[in-house]
Order: structure tokens, then C-alpha cells, then sequence
């Protein structure tokens, strides 16, 4: 099993998988379970500085496993096994702090920030619900060899939509959007673009009370402030080359609150500006450093937004832009595919992470196993 609950905060996606010892995957069942309003918000809390930080997300990491549980006993359910059939459950947590790379270097120590990354779960409680052995905490051990921590799909990417004739961009929307680049000699590039689905869903959610812009509509009726655009597109990470990752801890409503315009303003129009700014920056990365592709390949909740998706095409005339459900794996499924097929490999003590994707010194065996 893989389960992701990703920047978006929306809830948890599931897959039951099969896998082949070549490592080859194959879903047998998927599932999802919402967070409610109130969770949510506790989880969002937690991206920032606040009181009693470590009661909070102690209660949220029991409340996030309990949520997985529910997907693990529903998986079980639909393919009529029991427990003791699934290998592991490779579980990705909750995501509320990432800063790799800073903080604690010392140069007359001669050492190296190393920096954190969070994820919200207890290993322990899920396994002891679930009768399953859990796999997590995949990200550190990238940073303690000098890597980003993150992203950690490319790899998966690579095997599920790697074509042997061609350059392919996979390009996964989800609270950030994160690209990965797969060249058909073998290598793989990987790194955050920039924010995904994370401010449109903000604003969204602020002006209309709907978690997300269904299919891109409301932005669809907005117009893109130029000047506004341009503000955000001056964002210094977005100049910076790879490796690189991000999450909420930068791109978050005091990020943008700062930047909005000081006229007043159409919501839509922000809305529009939003969906814009996040197809811009996904399509200036492609044209930057991947510009042999000839096909991008999207996945996450962001491919289900129509609006962006004729934005991405728009911006990138010269490539293919396709609904990962086109090559056999949908959308809300990749990326907890991706964590059951990094489970897999952790149990069978097999490096997952790329050294060319997070800057590690090495590629390394990633994940915890918690028994059952």
C-alpha cells in the first residue's frame, strides 16, 4: 500500500499495488478520505510558528494515522484481503515544515547545514491499526547525506512513464508542483517549480467557501493582471537552478498578501493571475532545462483543472501536455503510487532516492520500517 496527503490538504489518497521484483507496479484498488474543515485548519496552523506547537501536531500525527488507517482497512475492503497479505504500507505523512539545508552550518566547524523536514504521523499507532508494517520518514536520510529531502517521485516517475525513444517531463500538481525530467539514456532531473495547486486553493476558498477552483471556472471568468503577474514571477526562487525544493513555508497566504495589488481588484482577476503565475513558472522550468521534451505528462489534482492545463499548453506550444490518466496511472494515483513503490524498495534495502534530483551525496536506502 502508498499513501500520500500532500501540500494540497485535502485528504489521503490510497493505492493497493502489486509489484513485480523488477520493480514494475500495477493498482488494484484506490481510495480517498477527506480531511474535515476543522482538521484541515489544524494541519495549515502547523505550517507556522504558534503556541503549543508540540502538544498540536503530537494530536494531529495520532489524528493523520487514524485517517490513513481508515484508507488501509478501506483498500482491504474493496480487494477482499486480510492484513497479513500486504507486505507494507509506505506512508508518506503530513508535511508541515520544510527547510533543507539551513539553519545549523558552522563554517568554522567545517559543518554543513543539514537543515528538517516534518512530516506529521505516528508509525507506531498506524501499525498497531492497520496489522500492516508501515514504512516512513523517507526524507531525512536524503538530507542527512546533503540532499533537498525532496522530490522524492522522480525516480517512480522514471519506471511508470519512461519512454525509451524520447525525452518525457512528468509535471506533478499538488499544493507545489513538482517536475521531473526523464531522458532516454537513463537519467533522471528532478525539483519543485514552484507553487501548484497551494494559492489558487487559498484564495479560492477565501472569496467563494469552495476548497479548490472546480475545473479552473472561476478563473476562467477572471482577467490576468500584467503587473501583478510580473510580481510574482520575480519570486528569487524561482531563479534558482536545481536541486531545490519548497512547500507551504514559502509559498503561503503572508507570502502572497505581500505581493497582491495595492489598487483595489476583482477576486477573480487574482484568480486568473494565480493560475497564471502557476503555469508560467511549471513552463519556464520545462523551457529552461528540458527543452527536448516533446511530451509533459501531468498528474496531481492540478490535472484536473482544465483552466490550467490550457494555460500549460498555451505557454508550451512545441510539447504534448497529457492527463497522466492517458498513460495508464490517474491522476489522484501517482503519488501514492509512488510511496507504495518506495516501500517496496526500502523493504527490500534498495536505494530509491536520485543524487542528481535532491544534490545527495549518494543515493541512499530511504524509510523507517515500523513492524506490525
Amino acid at each position: 500500500m502508498g499513501m500520500m496527503s500532500g501540500t494540497s490538504l485535502d485528504g489521503v489518497d490510497g493505492v493497493l499495488a502489486h509489484i513485480e521484483p523488477s520493480g514494475q507496479l500495477r493498482v488494484l484498488a484506490h481510495s480517498f478520505v477527506p480531511f474535515t474543515p476543522d482538521f484541515r485548519d489544524a494541519l495549515m496552523q502547523l505550517n507556522s510558528s504558534g503556541s503549543d506547537e508540540l502538544h498540536r501536531s503530537a494530536i494531529a500525527s495520532n489524528d493523520i494515522s487514524r485517517h490513513y488507517a481508515q484508507v488501509a482497512h478501506d483498500l482491504l475492503s474493496q480487494s477482499r484481503l486480510k492484513p497479513s497479505h500486504i507486505t507494507a504500507l509506505g506512508a508518506h505523512g503530513q508535511t508541515v515544515r520544510h527547510r533543507p539545508l539551513e539553519f545549523d552550518g558552522d563554517a568554522a566547524r567545517q559543518q554543513v547545514a543539514v537543515g528538517y523536514t516534518i512530516q506529521l504521523i505516528n508509525p507506531s499507532l498506524l501499525a498497531e491499526l492497520t496489522g500492516i508494517d508501515v514504512v516512513c520518514d523517507f526524507r531525512n536520510r536524503d538530507l542527512a547525506a546533503g540532499g533537498q529531502g525532496a522530490p522524492l517521485v522522480p525516480a517512480f516517475h522514471h519506471g511508470a512513464f519512461g519512454q525509451m525513444q524520447t525525452t518525457v517531463a512528468v509535471l506533478n500538481i499538488g499544493g507545489i508542483a513538482n517536475l521531473s525530467v526523464l531522458h532516454p539514456d537513463g537519467s533522471v532531473l528532478g525539483w519543485d517549480c514552484g507553487p501548484g495547486n497551494a494559492l489558487m486553493d487559498h484564495w479560492c476558498s477565501a472569496h467563494t467557501g469552495a476548497l479548490f477552483d472546480d475545473n479552473g471556472a472561476w478563473s476562467a471568468t477572471g482577467i490576468v493582471d500584467p503587473e501583478f503577474l510580473e510580481t510574482l514571477m520575480a519570486e528569487p526562487f524561482l531563479q534558482r537552478a536545481p536541486p531545490k525544493s519548497t512547500g507551504r513555508d514559502l509559498f503561503n497566504p503572508a507570502w502572497l498578501e505581500k505581493r497582491l495589488p495595492v489598487d483595489s481588484y476583482l477576486p477573480q482577476d487574482i484568480q486568473a493571475t494565480l493560475t497564471e503565475f502557476t503555469a508560467m513558472a511549471c513552463a519556464q522550468d520545462i523551457q529552461r532545462r528540458a527543452a527536448q521534451a516533446q511530451e509533459l505528462i501531468v498528474c496531481g489534482g492540478g490535472a484536473l483543472n482544465e483552466q490550467l492545463m490550457r494555460r500549460l499548453a498555451h505557454h508550451l506550444p512545441a510539447v504534448q501536455v497529457t492527463n497522466s490518466q492517458d498513460r495508464g496511472l490517474p491522476p489522484l494515483q501517482v503519488e501514492a503510487a509512488a510511496f507504495a513503490w518506495l516501500a517496496f524498495k526500502t523493504v527490500h534495502r534498495q536505494t530509491s532516492s536520485l543524487p542528481s534530483v535532491t544534490g545527495a551525496r549518494g543515493a541512499r536506502v530511504l524509510g523507517a520500517i515500523y513492524p506490525r
